[in-house]
């Protein structure tokens, strides 16, 4: 019986607004799609119930568990804090130590791009690192001051000297960093940061191109010793590379100290990274030499400045930093009122987007190579906290930088109280150096800047892959870094996300459907055709042979009848269907929710991967003490993922490279072994293209004793190449492996030779140019393609990616054989290793 209620709610509806509520509803006797026949009468018979709204909203509604869930959340050191040991310390401590002889010169250099003194910086790196880590949930990343946020604080700070010069540029810079905090702050409480997936990878490197150019540019005229009347080294790129040249003549003794420090720099960098490689045991010594380049150099260049400036008071040589007051001198409330806004406030939106997308991005990359996923929205909590208090000392907008980041992670970084101890740093370098710093080289610190922003600039490798995968983002990343070239740093940023989310939009709105027709397709396992086991049967029929599966959701998500009994497909084996396009937007959200649920149903493939407490990462610390590790061993290893792109028309270099990261990942998560990953429906031929240009469309070669990670299209941790935080992650995890024994129950162990297992898929297969090199020779000599038969057998797809599938069945038919072939291979080499192995290795 309805309630009164709802007779009120219905008879307003109809009686008022004058609504059908029986419009487009079944009626008793229709026929639903052919599938079933409704009647009262049947007594099996299953009618979806709509959703209502009210259900709708009752899902959103938090519950008190929701509540405190969140609440703590806003704390992630709280998960692992009190399980914090010896060697995390000393993890730690290296880590911490070598980024603050790393941040003091940079954040001071970085201080004279925001036309503020210098102490300014330091203030900022400061604050940066020492509240970021409550609220972190990255280890790698640093917050403190970064070259394209302070150029921008610097154009503001320029702007209100001209305009208002009755006020100082501190005020307005705090008042930025405030303004700019809450606004970032608020988004994340809201947790709504999923926003910054709508900025792809070709928006950010654009972005990071064009102002690494710019503030390059910016600073070789400083470094020169050029300073002429009317000379802006803040106009537009082109503006001052003309006028570079136009005034060239006017180079001082400066340009001694800045090309050389700029030469020596580079040098340290490369005879380093030489050096690593002809002595990769010494790796780790060469690097932290490299890393500490830069407070070698300033140091070097303070000498040679004292030695030279030090008879000449008022009337240096050259250019030097000049005083720099010791201690938290500008320690005040900052100012703010509705006039000081008023002067930025035109400047709010670039601002806002600087400080997300290079925080995010970074974080989200290193999180990956890493092997852990951060909180956008907790990040974002992170930066507009640290904007908020960061004033009160002085500090001006502050957000994640690369190369202190990336440094971070190559040093060992093991959680984010690293940062703590960078602060530590700083601070000593506050109250004990600055008089030190007096004779710091303005022209030395001019080449610190320009060598810092050179690696982020996008290299012509790169941009080809783009083009491998998104001929289209191309245009998009070259009109990013013209317009910031040609115009702002800010012009740009708007230029590529507006230009991005217009394309996107396009496609949502011209997205082509297509008439399909039915086409009986044959499914080939091995060599042979399925159906050739019928072939003492010479009375089958064809429809008994064409017998195939349907796939329905786990979970009756989309309304399927719930008492259908749903079976998993294969132990260690996952189906993942996509509902929508796979894109930069969602492409995120895809797959951090299959990375979680994966890891919820399935056990690490190596169960000794951490034989010490201090080997496990920050963030899955363990047990706590006294309590033991929960029982997983019931659970299936992964063995493979099959996703059906029947929803996906086209992919971009952000999703495709968000894939390759989560293949990384999942590998370094069953090493010593592979996931095999398939595709099914993918009906387009430049989706077809984008991935196997990525390395998917074909079987993965088992690691064996090393792990390799798949080639990236582009990413932040990345830069640097073998000499980048990904491949010294990729290197610690191999020395982690080296140290673990092998698993001879399982068959995981080395062959007579000393080599890993091998298949016919070749290291080479991580590039994904080519197919398997004797993939013709099979296919010749096939039986399914060669034999005598009346009917006419037709493949229907190419077979020079053999993990691309016509549908889900045969992807599924063919992991699963892929998974037992590489079964009995391991067992028939564990016969000829003389491994006694008394475990069913298929997972039944």
């Amino acid at each position: 019986m309805p309630s009164t209620s709802s007779k009120v709610v219905e008879g307003f509806a109809t009686k008022v607004l004058r609504i059908d509520l029986s419009e487009r509803q079944a009626t008793k006797d229709s026929v639903t799609r052919g599938e079933s026949t409704y009647s009262v009468s049947t007594a099996d018979t299953y009618v979806e119930e709509e959703p209502t709204t009210i259900g709708w909203v009752r899902e959103l509604v938090p519950s008190k568990q929701d509540v405190g869930t969140y609440v703590r959340n806003l704390f992630p050191f709280t998960r692992w804090i009190g399980r914090y040991n010896v060697q995390w310390l000393i993890g730690d401590l290296v880590a911490g130590i070598t980024v603050g002889a790393v941040v003091v010169p940079q954040g001071m250099a970085y201080a004279k791009l925001a036309e503020l003194p210098p102490q300014y910086g330091l203030y900022s790196s400061f604050m940066g690192v020492l509240i970021y880590w409550f609220f972190a949930t990255s280890k790698d990343i640093t917050i403190g001051p970064v070259a394209v946020m302070s150029t921008i604080v610097g154009n503001i700070v320029n702007k209100v000297a001209d305009e208002h010069p009755e006020v100082p540029g501190h005020v307005v810079a705090s008042a930025l960093a405030i303004i700019c905090g809450a606004i970032v702050c608020f988004i994340g409480l809201v947790r709504c940061g999923w926003i910054v997936d709508f900025i792809p990878l070709t928006a950010i490197s654009a972005f990071m191109t064009g102002s690494a150019i710019n503030i390059a540019c910016g600073q070789v005229p400083t470094m020169m010793g050029i300073k002429v009347k009317g000379f802006n080294t803040r106009a537009s790129t082109y503006r001052v590379i003309i006028n570079t040249f136009r005034y060239l003549g006017h180079t001082k003794i400066d340009a001694a100290m800045g090309l050389t420090a700029l030469f020596l720099l580079y040098s340290i960098r490369f005879t380093c990274n030489q050096m690593a490689k002809r002595f990769p045991n010494r790796s780790k010594t060469f690097f932290f030499i490299s890393t500490l380049r830069t407070a070698f150099v300033i140091l070097l260049y303070t000498m040679i400045s004292w030695l030279v400036n030090r008879h000449h008071r008022d009337d240096h040589v050259f250019a030097i930093l000049g005083k720099v007051p010791r201690g938290f001198k500008d320690a005040k409330v900052p100012t703010i009122n509705t006039d000081i806004i008023s002067y930025f406030a035109d400047k709010l939106p670039a601002s806002v987007i600087v400080l997300l997308i290079e925080h995010i991005a970074i974080s989200k990359s290193f999180g990956r190579v890493n092997n852990y996923t951060i909180d956008p929205s907790q990040e974002l909590v992170a930066i507009g906290v640290t904007n908020l208090l960061g004033p009160f000392l002085g500090a001006y907008p502050a957000t994640g930088s690369f190369s202190r980041t990336a440094i971070k992670s190559k040093a060992g970084v093991r959680t984010p109280f690293a940062g703590v101890i960078t602060a530590i740093v700083v601070l000593l370098a506050i109250y004990a150096l600055p008089a030190v710093f007096y004779y710091i080289p303005s022209a030395s610190l001019s080449a610190v800047i320009i060598h810092a922003v050179g690696d982020l600039i996008t290299p012509p490798n790169t941009v080809y892959q783009f083009w491998r995968v998104s001929p289209l983002e191309v245009i998009i990343f070259f009109a990013g870094v013209f317009v910031t070239i040609f115009s702002s740093i800010e012009n740009g940023i708007y230029t590529t996300i507006s230009v991005s989310a217009g394309v996107l939009l396009f496609r949502v709105v011209k997205a082509n459907g297509h008439f399909v027709g039915k086409v009986k397709i044959h499914s080939v396992i091995g060599d042979h055709l399925i159906e050739d086991k019928f072939h003492d049967n010479k009375h089958v029929s064809d429809d008994d042979r064409a017998v195939r599966e349907i796939f329905l959701p786990l979970d009756h998500n989309d309304g399927s009848n719930p008492s259908v009994h749903v079976e998993a497909p294969y132990p260690g084996v996952f189906v993942y269907r996509f509902s929508e396009g796979f894109n930069y937007p969602n492409a995120n959200h895809y797959l951090d929710y299959l990375v979680k649920y994966i890891f919820e149903h399935t056990r690490r493939t190596n169960p000794d991967s951490w034989p010490r407490p201090g080997d496990r990462p920050w963030n899955n610390p363990g047990p706590r003490r006294g309590k033991f590790e929960e029982d997983r061993s019931y659970l299936p290893t992964l063995k493979a993922i099959v996703l059906d792109m029947s929803s996906v028309n086209n992919v971009d270099v952000t999703s495709v490279q968000n894939l390759i990261d989560v293949r990384n990942q999942l590998d370094r998560y069953t090493s010593p072994e592979t996931v095999q990953w398939h595709f099914a429906n993918i009906t387009n031929r430049w989706t077809k293209r984008a991935l196997a240009s990525a390395g998917f469309g074909y079987p993965s070669a088992p690691t064996g004793e090393e792990y390799h990670r798949w080639k990236p299209i582009f990413s932040v941790a990345e830069i640097g190449g073998t000499s980048s935080a990904a491949a010294a992650a990729e290197a610690e995890q191999n020395r982690r492996l080296s140290r673990i024994p092998s698993d001879e129950e399982h068959g995981r162990g080395r062959t007579k030779s000393g080599g890993a297992i091998k298949s016919d898929a070749t290291e080479d297969d991580h590039s994904g140019s080519s197919s398997p090199p004797e993939l013709s020779r099979e296919i010749t000599n096939s039986k399914a393609y060669s034999r005598a038969t009346q009917k006419r057998v037709a493949v229907v797809q190419g077979l020079n990616r053999p993990f691309f599938h016509i549908d889900l069945t045969s992807a599924l038919q063919t992991a699963v054989a892929t998974i037992e072939h590489q079964d009995q291979l391991r067992q028939a080499e564990n016969k000829s290793t003389g491994i006694s192995n008394d475990v069913d290795i298929k997972q039944t």
